[in-house]
């Protein structure tokens, strides 16, 4: 069965940390940019941080900047989301995606497998 499969998230404190994990199972993983998106009630999708294949670079975006990180393993098929700081305002249900291609932005339309999402809730 192809799927993304995310967990980690949960209830955090304003200025906690969390840790996402996206584990890839029946899809390729390798070659692929993955990526982090969020929704929360009411909202559009909102891209937050992606990270390529090969030299892992990353991107994110001002919101979460210098608070968030992306990681993968790609012998476990596995990306992962380092949250710390934590606010209120980043709760949301929480997905990864994967990218159309080793390179992949801010759209969401440039990533085309989802997972079901992960919710995070920031109390004040």
């Amino acid at each position: 069965q192809v799927q993304l499969v995310e967990s980690g998230g949960g209830l955090v404190q304003a200025g906690g940390s969390l840790r996402l994990s996206c584990a890839a199972s029946g899809l390729t993983f390798s070659g692929y940019a993955m990526g982090w998106f969020r929704q929360a009630p009411g909202k559009e999708r909102e891209f937050v941080g992606v990270i390529t294949w090969g030299s892992g670079t990353t991107d994110y975006a001002d919101s979460v900047k210098g608070r968030f990180t992306i990681s993968r393993d790609n012998a476990k098929n596995t990306v992962y989301l380092q949250m710390n700081d934590l606010r209120p305002e980043d709760t949301a249900s929480y997905s990864c995606a994967r990218g159309t291609g080793p390179y992949s932005g801010k759209s969401q339309y440039q990533y085309n497998r989802w997972g079901q999402g992960t919710q995070v809730t920031v109390a004040a």
